[in-house]
């Protein structure tokens, strides 16, 4: 076993986007199986677009989870992740794990990158996160009209829960001798399309929510309204175009190989989140 993952309480791991859905889940999870967390946010002095404020971040680490702010197959993240695992590597971070997208062919640059880096690395392949719709934009829309609008047509998801992203992540840093080397693709139990998921949150809210399938380059051009960059807005309508067209319709087994449990399930979450209150308008 590598030398970084032998036992995780002698292990320091940097978890970029320690402050979003899957870093702040990742560093819960690490910490509860004994790794030292060190956060890599702009709070923290870390930016993804400053190079100088990397090393200070890495060095004296062993493992580093790796989630690009902006998405893993935007324009310039490939390079970005390439050169941070270069840099890494030159610290003694040998062991890195990165987060991708499931069916994103503009995401494998990045994952590219990182294999020809040197490192010990894995990619997480993820589904679209529950979460997308508890937390963030589509959140926001769905408590304050009641309305989801988005361009994912018909089309079934089997949502994962972030939860689970996370444990196999730090499942994946344990082990290293087992999932170095390896692409791990996870997704919850059961495909749904957006309007099904709707309704579940509908019912565990007792709100009246809908859904609105609208295609995506009117999705584009309503991003720009809302003051999104032309080229994020191009990229992400590139994106819904190909990823949204069923190539992600069917459920997958890599959490249950990894952690040897079946997945949560969107309706376990949309009652948790309808219990918390997350969706009252």
């Amino acid at each position: 076993m590598t030398q970084d993952t032998k036992n995780a309480k002698d292990t320091t791991l940097v978890v970029t986007g320690a402050t979003g859905r899957t870093g702040s889940r990742v560093a819960r999870a690490a910490e509860a199986a004994g790794f030292r967390v060190r956060a890599a946010s702009r709070a923290s002095g870390f930016d993804w677009a400053d190079r100088s404020t990397w090393a200070d971040t890495l060095r004296g680490a062993g493992a580093a989870y790796l989630v690009h702010p902006a998405d893993v197959g935007a324009p310039g993240t490939a390079g970005a992740v390439g050169a941070l695992a270069h840099e890494a590597l030159a610290l003694g971070v040998r062991r890195l794990v990165l987060l991708s997208a499931r069916g994103e062919e503009q995401a494998l640059p990045a994952e590219e990158a990182l294999r020809a880096s040197g490192a010990d690395w894995t990619v997480v392949r993820a589904a679209w996160f529950a979460q997308n719709f508890s937390e963030g934009p589509l959140a926001e829309e769905l408590r304050r009209s009641g309305e989801l609008v988005f361009p994912a047509g018909e089309v079934p998801e089997p949502f994962v829960d972030v939860r689970d992203v996370a444990d196999v992540v730090v499942a994946a840093l344990t082990d290293g001798e087992r999932y170095a080397g390896r692409t791990l693709t996870v997704t919850g139990p059961r495909p749904l399309t957006f309007g099904e998921a709707v309704a579940e949150i509908a019912g565990a809210t007792g709100r009246p929510l809908t859904y609105r399938a609208v295609p995506a380059r009117e999705y584009g051009e309503s991003l720009l309204g809302f003051g999104v960059p032309r080229e994020e807005a191009a990229f992400l309508t590139e994106v819904f175009e190909t990823l949204l067209d069923g190539r992600n319709a069917r459920a997958e087994d890599g959490v249950r190989q990894v952690l040897g449990r079946e997945p949560r399930d969107f309706s376990d979450f949309a009652r948790e989140e309808a219990a918390a209150g997350t969706w009252k308008g």
